[in-house]
Parts: structure tokens; C-alpha cells; sequence
């Protein structure tokens, strides 16, 4: 497609010396890693410190006694689970009868230890989407799940291998006998009956966007090649991704579509057969949902519907048929306020369920959905109110059940289930990974460079009353993107890897996430981006200020959009840490966007084609502001050469930059993994090891707490 004339575009790109490290396989570029693993496990990895450390670790993630969290279909629920014996991980089920039990009878329906041997694949579980299908006679039975769609992934890449697989009988369904089958890509299917499905894939030329994301929606049936499957929709090759589902809710069965035109910005579609899509008037920045005869928008901006203006993080519901029609009339369902923002919300078959963030703490309020009265809001009996609570599961076409996660920082996890109606009541709880006696976590407020009072928690060995802290090795974790929140909650790895050996561990909640509400986010993308670095400097300063910690003492750790963080944290402000993690990071932000999904991201962070906009990217572009003479502290840097999201080359090169600089810098690349750095337990356990054993020899000075050798 030729560039139009409008399209701005900036004077030629210097040189890139390194830019050889982005070719992922290369037999040259993997030499290079394994060199430079080769120096960072021999410097923090043969230490009897690293191995008790990953050990525990390991024991921790593969440990029977966490909590088996549960997916409900049908009459059954579904978990997913690695342990010891189940390496990569088993696809089981069982009743609620069952699970309320010590010891759940688990019906294993994939063990992905067993087919990865057999296919000799390093497979790796990427989720699973299951066909319902109903009683024409009695729609309000739970549904029948005869067949899945079982994504797999190759070392735990974005891109997954589709097979279709039979429950009944527990075997998958080749090509041959009719299987919907599709190979490695970025794939998206939907159900709508047992021999057609709607696909979206790597189909050949023009089917993919510019982010790898597919660009057409086809209907595809059972028994043809997914080439030849007709095109219900599409986007542009500059849009992020389209996709099509089908709603198979009893009476109310519809086929949806969205052209995802960025990351933030989608159009909606309602789709008939013979007709053209019928696009949905509503915000394209805001959050949409249908439910029965409802529709749901959260709006991420102002909007003015009806003569009515709505503030962002505004919850909205409208009766769908009457709005097609063109009534604006809406129930105002939730309204933010200075310190209380909507985090999420679900239904169940007669209530609405809302999330609700108040500086950062959570609580539980139900509406009902029908005649729902924000005023007489209440809450579910049996929750919670001094802990971080998330409802993970509803049965929202049939009952009122609910699953309901509590956790903190100190406080084990715990799930709840029960009725909105009557209350919940502990199901399971995970145990103690970790001694918390004599720990205590406060929220304390640091005051950024416009005066912008920022959160943050910090978990610390409590002082003596009246006693000045005394400053301790410190980890400041954060994000600060993507409109995430980080709210409290349990890590047994934090706390056995870290807290247990006198290490303080803070969270700071910086602009760029949601814990404010949209807006919270909306100020610190593009142009505002730089709030996001002074957010996190200004809570480094604040530990600092109040004797948590020194400097010197204080790591700081992050990951993707977090380890972007970490490289503006290592070249703009060096001076605030003595150790940086930075994790599967964005790090040359002039070619993020040609690298992988980076241009999906434009959104979030600007084009960097653009002159107007890469003139506040460039100004802190990591790999363009590395400077030989700055004093930075050491900073460990790690990716996966199977992150087919964010391009290992980004951690590649600016380790390359800063060893030729001459400043302290360490690598580990994880063969596998993908995004998330790991692909099993063991993995994981490394990792974050590597990480802890790191940031305790750099701050304290020493490998390991005894000192020896593991060899």
C-alpha cells in the first residue's frame, strides 16, 4: 500500500550498530546470547544463596497446597494445573461436590506432559474455547460442552497452534475427519455451532495487520480449507485487529464484530446475514458489552448522550433495542470521584456486580440488574471489607453463584463461593508460603514533579514504636501503563524470595495505570508520558525522604511496558537506584513499531514516524539515551527468544550498547517462555531467582547470604 501524501515521516534513522541482534534464530545472534547467559549464571547462579533461593521457589510454584482455581461450564469445573509430576501442565475437571472436598476427584481431560512427548513439541498451554450447546426444550438447563478449540503454544508464544478436540471421547480431531485445525499464528476463533466456527488467522497475503494480528473475519465450515472460508468482515492493514463472535445466550443469539482501530479505539458491529454490519453509535474509546437485552459502556472520556454529558469511568447501561433505534436514554450505573473508580464489573443471572477502587483498596457493591439503584448498593455477605478482593467466576445465563478471590500482601489468598443473595462463605484458602510475623504494609502518598499526590505500598519489618526506620535493601516494583492497576495482593515468591531475607518490598500505583480511573491513564500516554517517570522518581525520592532507604539500597524492578520504565529509570534517573531489573522490556522506541505487535502500541506511546511525536518520545527513548559518560547503576536485563509480543531484540541491543559503553550490565535470554519469560515452574523459579539473587549481591555487595559456592 503506498504511504498517502498526508502521512508525516522524519529524516533518515542513524545507523544502528546493533541492529543485527533483531534477527531472533540467527546461528550468530544465539551464539552471542549464550555468551552473554554464560557470564550472568556464573556470576549469581552458583551460589548455594541462588539455589536454596530457587529451590524455594520452585517448591512454592509446584506445591498441591495452592488453590486450584476453578472455571465453571456446564455442571463442572475446569482448572488448569502444573505441579511437580505435571510439568507443563494438566487440563482437568471435577463437580463443586467434589472440589468443596480435602482431596477433589480430578478427571484429567489433556495431560500436556503426555502430548508433548508423544508430538515430541515443547508445547505449552495457551487456553481452551469450549462449544455450548442447549436443550432446545429446556433452555434454562446448563448447557452440554461436547467439543473444544485447545490453543497451544510452541515455548509459550503469542502465536498458538488450534486443534479441535473431542470431550466425549478425549481425543483430538484431525483435518482429515473434518477437525477445524489451524496452524501457528496469531489466531482468533469463536464458536457458533457444532460445524461452524468464526475464524480469524494467518490465511495468506493481506490477511494479517501491521501488528501480526488478523485483519479478516471468515465463517468457516466444517470439512472446507480455512482459505476458502467467506469473509464476513474487515479492517485495514493500519488497524490493530478485527474479530467476530457469536453470542449464544438462549434468546437472545446475535453475531458481533470490532475493527480494533487502535489500542484504545474500537468500532462495534452487529452483524445479519444478507445486510450490511450495523455499526453501534457508541464512545470508541469506551469499554462496551452486551448482556441480554442490556447494553454496557464504560466510558474512558466525556460523552454526551441525550443532552446528558458523562464524565469518564462512568458506568452507562441502555436497553440495546431501544438505542438502535435511537433512544440515548441510559442509567447512570456507577460515577467516579476524586478517590473512587471503577476497576471492572460482571452480572450474574439478576444482579450487577462492581468492582470498586478506593485509593487503591477494593470493595465488592451489588446492583440489581434489572432496576439497578446505585444508592442502595450493598455489598455481598461474607466478603471481606480489609483485603483486595476480585470476583474471578459467575453463571451469569443461569444462577447467581459466585466466585470470589480475597488477598493482601500478608494475607494468603482465599476464595469464596456462595449466592449474591445469601452470602459466600471460604472455600479454599492457600497456605502461608512465607513468615510475615513482625511485617507490617502501609500506603504512603509522594508528591510528583505537578504536585500529583501518587500512591504507594510499602511492606517493611515493623519499627519500634517511636523508632526511626532504619534503611533497608528495597524493591520498587511498578508499571505504569495500559490503564493497569496494581492493587495489593499475595506473592509467595516476593515474600520467600525477597521479604524473608530483610528485603522491604514497595508498589507504587504511578499514572499510566487505572487505580484513578481512566483519566489516571489518559494524561500520561503520548505527550503526557513523561509523568509516568516522574511518578516512579518522585515515590524513589520519597522512600529516601522518609528513612525507608538509601540510593544505594534501592532496586527497583519491571517488566514489558514496566521494563520501558526501567530503562528511562537506568538513563534518566541513575543517580535515585543501586540496582535495576528490567524484564522483557520496550527499550528502542524508534523501531518498537516495526517489531513484532509494537504498532499496536502507537496508541499508548505515539508514532514514532510522526516528527511531532517522536520529538517527546525521543526525549526518553532508552536506547537512544544511553550516555558513556553517565554513572549507572548495574542493571540485569532479560527477554525470552520465544516473546513474539514485545522483540527480544530491544533487551538485545541495549545490553549490547551498554557493555560497549563500559557500564555494569547483565543478560539472561530464556529460550523459552514467551512474554511471561517462563514456560514451566522450573523456569519460573529461575527466573525469579536470578532476579532476587541479583538485586540482593548488587545492593548488599555479596552473591549469596553464606557466601558459597553450589558447585
Amino acid at each position: 500500500m503506498d504511504t498517502p501524501a498526508s502521512t508525516p515521516t522524519h529524516a533518515p534513522e542513524p545507523a544502528d550498530p546493533h541492529l543485527w541482534l533483531e534477527d531472533v534464530d540467527g546461528e550468530k545472534q544465539l551464539a552471542w546470547v549464550r555468551e552473554r547467559n554464560a557470564e550472568t549464571t556464573a556470576r549469581f547462579t552458583e551460589s548455594q544463596g541462588f539455589v536454596k533461593t530457587r529451590d524455594r521457589l520452585r517448591e512454592i510454584l509446584d506445591t498441591d497446597s495452592r488453590i486450584a482455581y476453578p472455571r465453571r461450564r456446564g455442571e463442572y469445573l475446569y482448572n488448569f494445573w502444573r505441579d511437580a509430576q505435571h510439568v507443563r501442565g494438566i487440563w482437568r475437571r471435577t463437580t463443586l461436590e467434589s472440589y468443596r472436598s480435602d482431596d477433589p476427584e480430578w478427571d484429567a481431560i489433556i495431560d500436556l506432559d503426555a502430548l508433548a512427548d508423544t508430538e515430541g513439541e515443547n508445547w505449552v498451554w495457551a487456553g481452551t474455547s469450549v462449544l455450548r450447546v442447549w436443550d432446545p426444550a429446556d433452555p434454562d438447563a446448563r448447557p452440554d460442552h461436547p467439543r473444544a478449540l485447545v490453543s497451544l503454544s510452541r515455548g509459550g508464544a503469542d502465536a498458538v497452534v488450534v486443534r479441535e478436540f473431542d470431550m466425549a471421547a478425549r481425543e483430538f480431531i484431525a483435518p482429515e475427519r473434518g477437525g477445524f485445525t489451524l496452524a501457528e499464528a496469531k489466531s482468533e476463533l469463536s464458536w457458533i455451532d457444532a460445524d461452524t466456527v468464526y475464524v480469524g488467522t494467518d490465511s495468506g497475503e493481506e490477511s494479517l495487520t501491521d501488528s501480526g494480528y488478523p485483519r479478516t473475519a471468515r465463517l468457516w465450515r466444517r470439512g472446507t480449507a480455512v482459505e476458502d472460508a467467506e469473509v464476513v468482515f474487515e479492517g485495514t492493514k493500519q488497524d490493530v485487529a478485527v474479530s467476530v463472535f457469536y453470542d449464544d445466550t438462549p434468546g437472545y443469539e446475535r453475531h458481533l464484530a470490532e475493527r480494533a482501530l487502535d489500542f484504545y479505539t474500537t468500532e462495534r458491529y452487529l452483524l445479519s446475514p444478507g445486510a450490511a454490519p450495523e455499526q453501534l453509535d457508541v464512545p470508541g474509546d469506551s469499554e462496551v458489552s452486551l448482556h441480554r437485552r442490556w447494553l454496557f459502556v464504560f466510558l474512558r472520556s466525556a460523552w454526551t448522550a441525550g443532552g446528558t454529558e458523562y464524565a469518564p469511568g462512568t458506568l452507562l447501561r441502555g436497553e440495546l433495542d431501544a438505542y438502535r433505534r435511537g433512544d440515548r436514554t441510559m442509567t447512570v450505573l456507577f460515577e467516579p470521584e476524586a478517590h473512587r473508580s471503577l476497576e471492572n464489573f460482571t452480572v450474574t443471572r439478576n444482579h450487577l456486580l462492581l468492582t470498586v477502587l478506593e485509593d487503591v483498596r477494593t470493595r465488592l457493591a451489588v446492583l440489581d440488574l434489572e432496576q439497578p439503584d446505585p444508592a442502595a448498593a450493598r455489598a455481598i455477605g461474607g466478603v471481606p471489607t480489609e483485603s483486595t478482593v476480585s470476583v474471578i467466576g459467575t453463571d451469569a445465563d443461569f444462577t447467581d453463584e459466585v466466585f470470589v478471590v480475597s488477598t493482601g500482601f500478608l494475607q494468603p489468598a482465599t476464595l469464596f463461593h456462595g449466592q449474591v443473595d445469601t452470602g459466600v462463605a471460604p472455600l479454599k484458602s492457600a497456605p502461608a508460603f512465607f513468615d510475615a510475623d513482625g511485617l507490617d504494609v502501609h500506603q504512603h502518598f509522594a508528591v510528583s514533579d505537578d504536585g500529583t499526590r501518587i500512591p504507594y505500598f510499602v511492606v517493611a519489618p515493623r519499627a519500634e514504636p517511636g523508632a526511626a526506620p532504619a534503611p533497608a535493601p528495597t524493591l520498587l516494583y511498578g508499571y505504569g501503563g495500559f490503564e493497569n492497576s496494581l492493587t495489593p495482593g499475595y506473592s509467595g515468591l516476593t515474600g520467600a524470595g525477597w521479604l524473608e531475607r530483610g528485603g522491604v518490598y514497595v508498589v507504587a500505583n504511578i499514572r499510566g495505570g487505572g487505580e484513578y480511573g481512566p483519566q489516571w491513564h489518559t494524561q500520561a500516554v503520548k505527550a503526557g508520558r513523561h509523568l509516568v517517570y516522574e511518578d516512579f522518581a518522585a515515590v524513589a525520592r520519597d522512600l529516601v525522604e522518609r528513612g525507608i532507604t538509601t540510593p544505594e539500597l534501592l532496586g527497583a524492578q519491571g517488566g514489558s511496558n514496566g521494563g520501558l520504565l526501567m530503562g528511562v529509570m537506568l538513563t534518566a534517573y541513575p543517580e535515585l537506584f543501586g540496582a535495576l531489573v528490567c524484564q522483557v522490556p520496550l527499550l528502542d522506541m524508534r523501531r518498537y513499531h516495526r517489531l513484532l505487535a509494537g504498532a499496536s502500541w502507537m496508541a499508548e506511546y505515539g508514532d514514532p514516524d510522526d516528527p511531532a511525536e517522536w520529538k517527546f518520545i525521543s526525549e526518553y527513548s532508552p536506547y537512544q539515551n544511553t550516555d558513556p559518560a553517565a554513572d549507572y547503576p548495574p542493571v540485569l536485563l532479560t527477554t525470552s527468544t520465544r516473546d513474539d509480543r514485545v522483540h527480544p531484540g530491544h533487551a538485545r541491543k541495549m545490553a549490547a550498547t551498554l557493555t560497549e559503553q563500559g557500564h555494569p550490565v547483565w543478560y539472561y535470554e530464556n529460550i523459552e517462555g514467551g512474554h511471561g519469560g517462563a514456560a514451566d515452574n522450573s523456569q519460573h523459579a529461575f527466573k525469579a531467582a536470578l532476579a532476587y539473587e541479583f538485586l540482593w549481591a548488587t545492593l548488599r555487595g555479596d552473591a549469596a547470604t553464606d557466601g558459597e559456592s553450589a558447585g
